[in-house]
């Protein structure tokens, strides 16, 4: 059995971790209500935007576009959305695991644009090359990081170093559901986005472009491309605060029960202890009678 000097030194150590994860809990309690308010407030826009495209496109005809084929040459990019902070439970592995897993992103195929230390580290252990390390953008999300992004990546599509970009990031839910998701950007799947292949056909006007087909999607795709990447970032992170908020109230919880145990384990030290001196002194008191 451990001795009371012990006991009271774990006892303390453990006060104090509960101290810091009942102050992390407190703290991303708050980042993440405004976090939430962002992602909520802007996710119909961005989900609007990518109906908006499908819709275009589904309405186009059969139409050939630099961002419609799927390029013959070159690696898959990946777009892997974590944090720079762990301490969240298993946020940042999932989204590690969801790319590993993917037969598509091979990692002899691959090249992956990190936005987060954590999935970028994740990923180099398991033997992934990383293209571009964006990871301070998630500190602090802004449109014109996504917008810089995207033109990395449009230039790599074009020059056929790259042939197709995926989206890989945790889509909020809500405070304790948060679920990795792998979204496909380019080449734009038509048949994918529009989502009516069992519904039945029903006539269509077609979409006409002016000037031209090819210098609005040139125009567009880049934009829908920004948004998607901008409304994950914004998910993300509240995926992350939330993450981390639960972590940090079930390991307060576990704190607050091992301390319990261990005041138990103290209390029987403690009478173990007293009821030895009483023992000695009765037998002292004894012997001298």
């Amino acid at each position: 059995m451990a001795s009371m000097r012990d006991i009271k030194r774990r006892r303390a150590s453990i006060q104090s971790t509960g101290q810091i994860t009942k102050a992390m809990k407190l703290v991303s309690t708050v980042k993440l209500q405004k976090s939430r308010t962002k992602a909520e407030s802007s996710k119909p826009y961005f989900n609007q935007m990518y109906e908006t495209i499908a819709s275009m496109l589904e309405r186009s005809g059969n139409m050939d576009h630099k961002y419609l084929r799927a390029g013959a040459e070159g690696k898959k990019a990946v777009i892997a959305v974590t944090s720079n902070r762990g301490l969240a439970g298993g946020y940042n592995n999932n989204i590690v695991k969801l790319i590993a897993g993917t037969p598509e992103l091979k990692a002899a195929d691959t090249k992956v644009y990190a936005i987060g230390r954590k999935g970028r580290d994740g990923l180099v252990r398991k033997g992934y090359e990383i293209t571009a390390d964006y990871s301070e953008v998630i500190n602090e999300p802004l449109y014109q990081d996504a917008a810089d992004l995207t033109a990395e990546l449009l230039d790599a599509f074009g020059r056929g170093e790259i042939s197709e970009i995926y989206l890989a990031y945790t889509s909020f839910k809500n405070t304790v559901v948060h679920t990795p998701k792998l979204v496909k950007l380019l080449p734009f799947d038509q048949d994918a986005a529009a989502g009516k292949a069992e519904e039945e056909p029903k006539a269509q006007a077609l979409m006409n472009y002016e000037p031209s087909a090819e210098d609005v999607l040139d125009m567009i795709i880049p934009k829908y491309m920004s948004s998607l990447i901008y409304g994950a970032l914004l998910e993300a992170v509240a995926s992350e605060n939330g993450a981390r908020m639960t972590a940090m109230d079930s390991a307060t919880n576990n704190a607050e029960e091992m301390l319990g145990k261990l005041e138990i384990q103290y209390n029987r030290a403690r009478q173990g202890s007293i009821t030895q001196e009483l023992t000695e002194i009765i037998a002292g008191a004894n012997a001298i009678n």
